[in-house]
């Protein structure tokens, strides 16, 4: 009964304890004055606005960032320390003044570039330099000539000048051919070769030559 008794007096005085704590923490927020902070950020040499900036207060989860133009705007307590935080810019903190007259204060501010020397990095394929230098006497180098006579040789050549496109000349040619084959079409049929007696002279002139004997 007195153990029941003894927890239930510690459960009020614990309860008692934080509805003060949380009572007090309310009344000095209601004391302190809101002020809307408000400024532009610009770069080391005060010509450029930097955007994107994080512009926070710790452990109060307010913040904001900077725009297009560097400008940003915010509502802050009296006293409160504000983080202006950017990847390769050195991090800076203002701290609001605990009295202020004005509900307003305006800031321009400029960041300072965070330089960071690193020691110099030898990136090796190998782990260790003397089996680095053992591969590269070990490789096997073509002779860029041979590579050269053989992409030269006569079936490469054809080859790639069966798969190679036509060209202007070619396509402009083609066009042509193929416009008069079609005005030929609209105005009268095409021409039967076996009754063509130029085309039977040439015929007989190849035979005579020998143009169709069969070479050995």
């Amino acid at each position: 009964m007195k153990n029941q008794l003894l927890l239930r007096i510690t459960f009020l005085f614990v309860l008692g304890f934080i509805f003060s704590l949380n009572h007090a923490n309310a009344q000095d927020a209601q004391e302190k004055k809101v002020i809307q902070l408000s400024g532009i950020i610009l770069n080391a040499d005060s010509t450029d606005a930097v955007a994107g900036v994080n512009i926070y207060v710790p452990k109060k989860g307010r913040g904001t960032s900077s725009g297009r133009f560097g400008y940003f705007s915010m509502p802050v307590l009296e006293g409160d320390s504000i983080i202006f935080s950017f990847i390769g810019l050195k991090k800076q903190t203002f701290k609001v003044p605990e009295s202020v007259e004005s509900d307003r204060i305006s800031l321009i501010l400029t960041m300072q570039v965070d330089e960071i020397a690193l020691a110099e990095i030898e990136v090796m394929p190998y782990p260790t330099e003397e089996e680095f230098k053992q591969a590269i006497i070990a490789l096997n180098v073509v002779d860029p000539m041979s590579i050269s006579r053989a992409n030269m040789s006569p079936e490469m050549l054809l080859r790639w000048a069966e798969s190679m496109p036509a060209s202007g000349n070619e396509n402009f040619r083609y066009f042509q051919q193929t416009q008069a084959q079609q005005n030929q079409d609209l105005y009268g049929p095409r021409t039967l070769r076996l009754l063509d007696p130029f085309a039977w002279g040439q015929f007989i002139r190849s035979i005579k030559r020998g143009d169709l004997k069969k070479k050995d």
